[in-house]
């Protein structure tokens, strides 16, 4: 198992090089630069020379992605080229927002997912099973954002029960903490809980068909213990897998729906920072969404050996 976690932790570290690397060069191969986004286009050649050197990019491209490289060893993400502010502190600002929204988009996504994608299988050709199937088609069809808009529409401007505008720290008080994210966390954890709902069904409905379920149901095993004790458990192995992977669709589904409310998380930074060529805030916002990708797929794997004690991850390997 410690050969395996430290191949892994080796592997995941030069995935967070290529991502640096790959995002270091790919946004100054875009055309136009920050220079010119501060300056405008009518700024003379001489204070376009005197602002590129102010910044540190006249310097060779390569020197300059050294010094990058080091920098991020030691966690030094640098300064906004717009603001002058440190980056981990703009980044410190927005993150706990972003955190907040998918925390409560996985809860939500997991919490609706798990049970009913169980009722659906165990229900199979019911009208709950139907309604359930079209409901998570439904999920998967409608993007975060759209689902966003919907829930503004009834729940902030015809029913005026809850904020649909902006963010609420929890040093402010937990209920209006709550009451600010929900909306964004239900529009994020409603397509998240779509795709794992219809893997939790399928899955399940594919292991209630083995041969040792057949077994356990000739021996008189009860349909309780079956199902929590012997499907569930094999079923969940490829739901984990999938509801990891689909982190990514809280990741990018927060950054629109944070449009949509008005909330200065991670997404808004993001999209500001690239409009503006901000270069050193686009790429610390990125590897830290890529950094959580790459490490959530670590824990995946190790989840697997609590669930199923007969996957294991040998020094052999």
């Amino acid at each position: 198992m410690r050969q395996y976690v430290a191949k892994r932790v080796v592997h995941a570290g030069f995935i967070m090089w290529l991502v640096a690397t790959t995002v270091f060069f790919g946004l100054r191969m875009i055309p136009g630069g920050p220079v010119r986004t501060m300056l405008g286009q009518e700024a003379t050649p001489q204070a376009v020379a005197a602002l590129r050197a102010e910044l540190g990019l006249d310097r060779p491209l390569y020197v300059q992605y050294f010094d990058w490289l080091l920098d991020m060893a030691t966690l030094n993400f640098g300064q906004s080229l717009s603001t002058g502010q440190a980056v981990s502190t703009l980044v410190g600002q927005a993150a706990p927002k972003t955190l907040s929204i998918g925390v409560l988009a996985i809860i939500v996504g997991l919490g609706v997912a798990i049970p009913t994608g169980i009722i659906s299988a165990t229900r199979k050709g019911e009208g709950v099973d139907y309604v359930a199937t079209v409901a998570a088609f439904l999920g998967v069809s409608m993007p975060a954002f759209f689902v966003g808009i919907l829930l503004a529409l009834v729940f902030g401007v015809w029913l005026s029960i809850l904020p649909v505008f902006g963010y609420t720290p929890p040093s402010e008080g937990i209920r209006p903490w709550l009451e600010s994210i929900l909306l964004p966390g239900i529009a994020v954890g409603l397509p998240y809980a779509a795709v794992v709902m219809r893997m939790m069904r399928s899955s399940l409905l594919e292991v209630l068909t083995k041969p040792y379920m057949r077994t356990a149901r000739a021996k008189g095993v009860s349909n309780r213990v079956m199902l929590y004790k012997h499907a569930l458990q094999n079923a969940m192995i490829p739901v984990i897998t999938v509801a990891g992977i689909q982190l990514a669709l809280v990741l990018v589904g927060s950054v629109t729906v944070e449009l949509v409310f008005g909330i200065q998380g991670l997404g808004r930074l993001l999209v500001d920072s690239m409009l503006d060529r901000n270069y050193p805030v686009t790429q610390a916002v990125i590897l830290i969404v890529a950094a959580v990708m790459v490490f959530t797929n670590l824990a995946v794997d190790l989840i697997y050996t609590v669930i199923d004690p007969r996957i294991g991850y040998g020094d052999s390997q």
